[in-house]
């Protein structure tokens, strides 16, 4: 039997890994700590989603040393955790084992696989000094963009509020082996997980409200429909997914709506405070690097001018800092 590991396992990891132990068709653990480990270890992990209440009692542990070799380690931590955890990863890979990453953002690896000029950029922003990079390997990456919402609800209670869909992808664009089994595994536990042949437009299509809203909520407190129907706002974040779309078209990436469109799916999501929000709100580190630091970075590969992103990114770091 396959078997998967969900690193990470608060509201998305424990989302996935709990349809992944009710589906029973792969051999799951999970890494969690402090008083959700302890809740999921006494009691199971529960599952709120569409009315319906659902019980699972996969393996858990604070502790990877215990699980052994997996066949793929879904990781579900915040971009900007990754370089602290190398080390408690390495119990969880053998020879063959891949790392499906389920976190926002630009991903480390965008540069590997993608062939032409650029093959192998390193991406300071979000892998500084080249760490994941050298430790963990691109080879062993697969692509997610995660379009759940789900939160812990209490320690050992995740709540699923809306989305159904994780498409995955390798960094090459081929449709592996590996890829299709986590594919079918996924989709089989009620995630729908297509594999892309081109999953970069797919992460710049997310990517494109969160590098705009999610820093522009840190600025003034609102919600995502706040943001999308203020007249004042919406220009801000107009102006921003521009310059940033410019960016991508000159790393070859295309998008399957405009600049509107894409501001009215936030719109819809509703009253919504984004999670950069609530991290600085709460004094956490932010995905503000992953999710806008490095577009800033790739403008300057790409020598795009893009002054509205760096103005809102300085506001938004010193904000950041503050709290």
């Amino acid at each position: 039997m396959t078997k998967i590991c969900v690193f990470g396992a608060g509201a998305i990891g424990g989302y996935i890994g709990a349809r992944l132990a009710m589906k029973g068709e792969a051999e799951v653990s999970l890494v969690a700590r402090g008083a959700h480990l302890a809740a999921m270890q006494a009691n199971g992990l529960t599952l709120r989603q569409a009315g319906e209440t659902q019980l699972v009692r996969p393996r858990v542990t604070d502790d990877p040393r215990t699980l052994g070799p997996q066949d793929f380690i879904i990781l579900a931590i915040k971009a900007h955790g990754v370089q602290g955890i190398i080390g408690d990863l390495m119990p969880l890979i053998g020879s063959d084992t891949a790392i499906l990453f389920a976190q926002n953002g630009l991903p480390w690896w965008y540069f590997h696989g993608i062939g032409g000029p650029l093959e192998g950029t390193r991406l300071e922003s979000v892998d500084p000094g080249g760490e994941i990079w050298n430790r963990l390997g691109p080879e062993r990456a697969i692509g997610s963009v995660v379009w759940q919402a789900a939160e812990l609800e209490a320690p050992g209670v995740v709540a699923h509020h809306y989305g159904d869909r994780m498409p995955i992808g390798e960094p090459t664009g081929e449709k592996s082996a590996r890829a299709s089994l986590l594919s079918g595994l996924l989709t089989a536990a009620g995630i729908k997980s297509p594999v892309r042949p081109n999953l970069r437009n797919e992460i710049w299509l997310k990517l494109w409200g969160n590098l705009s809203f999610n820093p522009v909520s840190v600025l003034t407190g609102g919600t995502l429909v706040d943001l999308a129907t203020d007249p004042g706002t919406r220009r801000v974040i107009r102006v921003m997914m521009e310059e940033a779309r410019a960016v991508a078209m000159a790393l070859g990436v295309s998008f399957a709506v405009d600049a509107e469109e894409r501001m009215e799916m936030a719109a819809k999501v509703g009253a919504h405070r984004t999670s950069m929000l609530q991290d600085v709100e709460a004094g956490r580190p932010t995905e503000l690097e992953a999710l806008l630091g490095v577009v800033i970075e790739l403008a300057g590969i790409v020598k795009i001018g893009t002054p509205s992103l760096q103005l809102v990114y300085d506001l938004c770091k010193f904000r950041c800092r503050r709290a």
